[in-house]
């Protein structure tokens, strides 16, 4: 016996974006835990490869170190209420999702963005502690929350591309204005039917 016309409802992302929310925030904590308490014990630049070490960098300002240098007596609980702002709007925004890749990118910016406020609200700074490098120029050094936060905005950037290629926006139409003022164009003639 077949089964025509119901078809399962897509699968909603909201619960799998929670539990990459979760996984993301735990690694990152873990990750920070161990950094902190045991590889960075006494701090100093652990050389991994010739173009990555392990430092520890406490980051007071936002990403790249943007705004560390500005007044710390409100600098601290601004950036805190800022992400804790954009998460209730990430939060809000899963909420309402139905595309998986969408999802699966806001689940990664979620996880990542509670990772740094833990941060923030603990130690007044976010630990970073990923250091790429080409010869002296340095990128600003990173963490697994940054990384996931990252990624996560590629994801949603790249399933905007897909959608716009899949659903491409209509030609746009003549205006009404626009159509009145042009003739009308003529009547075919009719072939007289002989018989």
């Amino acid at each position: 016996m077949t089964n025509h016309g119901n078809t399962s409802p897509p699968l909603r992302p909201l619960l799998p974006a929670l539990a990459l929310a979760a996984l993301v925030l735990g690694l990152d904590q873990l990750t920070k835990a161990w950094i902190l308490d045991g590889v960075m014990v006494p701090p100093r630049a652990i050389p991994i490869t010739s173009f990555f070490d392990l430092v520890l960098v406490r980051n007071l300002g936002v990403s790249f170190g943007l705004f560390s240098d500005v007044n710390a007596a409100w600098r601290t609980w601004v950036l805190i209420g800022l992400a804790g702002g954009i998460g209730i709007a990430l939060l809000v925004w899963l909420v309402r999702c139905h595309r998986m890749l969408v999802g699966c990118g806001l689940g990664l910016a979620l996880g990542g963005a509670i990772g740094n406020v833990i941060d923030r609200v603990r130690f007044g700074a976010v630990t970073d502690f990923l250091d790429f490098h080409l010869g002296a120029w340095h990128w600003p050094a990173f963490n697994l929350a940054d990384s996931a936060i990252t990624v996560g905005v590629a994801l949603i950037v790249i399933d905007g591309i897909l959608e716009s290629r899949e659903h491409p926006s209509p030609p746009a139409s003549v205006p009404a204005s626009a159509s009145a003022s042009a003739p009308a164009p003529e009547p075919e003639p009719r072939a007289s039917q002989e018989t």
